[in-house]
């Protein structure tokens, strides 16, 4: 099956498990171990929108936006156009609703795509890609477009390879049909060289490297 398809798929069930880690609306075991497990990506949120600033009168291009958490704060903190891209039509369809909920439709635009796939009329200010890394098998055309689309920074995050996460994570996500990947330090250093960065800042947090790379 295509790359692509199995993803959708994956994510199109997943949508309600996968937000649930930020909305915290499970059990309070559930969030107390996302609280232990998962800290890292709370860190990894925080760590993002730190390397933004300043966010207000500035354009993002949120590529696999997921369920829109990263790109509504983005609005919310008056940045003036986000445009997040996702392969799941639910979970574009999250992200269309909240930013109705919350009035930012005016400054956010949601699209049901692969970002290899869609034309950007214009260049944003900072490309972010949290989370998405884990789901690319070959990352160098995606890390090239993005480094393409921003003229001043992109961010992403890779999970780290070689860490006890990787095993649980890997059987759990084979069982689902959901191939994911790791990284070690210096194929993130290939990467971001193969992709044309000019330079770039990395951070060790918990299980995850945090980019922040510069186009020019």
């Amino acid at each position: 099956m295509n790359k692509i398809v199995t993803q959708k798929d994956f994510w199109d069930k997943e949508v309600d498990n996968f937000d649930s880690i930020y909305s915290h609306e499970k059990s309070r075991v559930s969030n107390f171990l996302d609280k232990i497990f998962r800290w890292d990506m709370y860190v990894r949120y925080k760590y993002t929108l730190e390397n933004s600033q300043p966010i207000a009168g500035k354009t993002f291009l949120d590529v696999g936006c997921g369920s829109g958490r990263y790109s509504l704060e983005l609005a919310r903190r008056d940045a003036r156009k986000v445009i997040g891209l996702d392969v799941s039509k639910n979970m574009i369809e999250i992200c269309k609703k909240g930013a109705a909920e919350e009035g930012l439709s005016d400054r956010t635009l949601f699209v049901q795509t692969d970002l290899l796939e869609y034309d950007l009329e214009h260049k944003v200010d900072i490309c972010i890609g949290i989370g998405l890394f884990d789901y690319i098998k070959h990352p160098l055309a995606v890390l090239g477009k993005m480094r393409e689309a921003a003229t001043g920074k992109v961010i992403g995050s890779f999970p780290r390879a070689w860490t006890w996460r990787v095993p649980p994570r890997m059987l759990r996500l084979a069982i689902k049909g959901c191939p994911v990947y790791f990284y070690t330090k210096s194929k993130v250093d290939e990467l971001l060289n193969q992709a044309g960065f000019k330079g770039y800042e990395l951070a060790k947090i918990g299980q995850l490297y945090c980019v922040t790379a510069f186009p020019d």
